[in-house]
């Protein structure tokens, strides 16, 4: 169980718009796993914390719970991967990578292994000349530390086996391997 108030950090792995002014943020944390917080008045012209919760920003974050859904009160930008954004090809995986990591992962659910291979994933993605075989090493990765495949059996289609246990297809390959050929 969460503290009322508790400070973390994490990479922002969604965002949805919420109300007029308001967004979720989908997070995967360094102590909490994925988390959804709502941002109140983040949508403003004037909030401060703006253009610190946006996606694949690593970031230092405040939340205090809230009655549903607990709520960013705090937000500071640890890393925000400027490299990546420069190009299309780069932001195109670093987005695949946020979809994969938000549908593999449940709610609460802690695992330090996720955190950091996500983390060194996008570090290396500011430097990558192999963006497919990045993509692919990042799947076999996070199979093999959730438990879906074994380490010491290679595995052939990672694509196929991380379909078969998210139950669904990613939307944002398409477009990913449109870009990383």
């Amino acid at each position: 169980m969460k503290p009322r108030a508790y400070t973390s950090e994490g990479v922002v792995i969604a965002r949805r718009n919420f109300g007029e002014a308001d967004r979720i943020l989908v997070l995967y944390t360094k102590s909490f796993g994925k988390v959804s917080l709502i941002a109140k008045g983040i949508r403003r012209p004037k909030s401060k914390k703006r253009g610190h919760v946006e996606v694949f920003n690593k970031i230092k974050f405040q939340a205090a719970r809230g009655r549903g859904i607990d709520i960013i009160t705090e937000a500071e930008v640890i890393e925000d991967f400027a490299e990546i954004r420069k190009s299309l090809r780069r932001i195109s995986l670093a987005y695949y990578l946020m979809e994969v990591v938000g549908r593999i992962t449940h709610d609460g659910e802690e695992k330090a292994d996720i955190y950091n291979l996500l983390l060194e994933t996008l570090s290396k993605l500011k430097t990558a000349k192999m963006l497919k075989k990045l993509r692919l090493d990042f799947i076999t990765s996070l199979l093999i530390t959730l438990g879906y495949w074994p380490s010491s059996k290679p595995l052939l289609d990672p694509d196929e086996k991380l379909e078969e246990v998210i139950e669904r297809a990613i939307y944002s390959k398409r477009v990913g391997e449109r870009m990383i050929q």
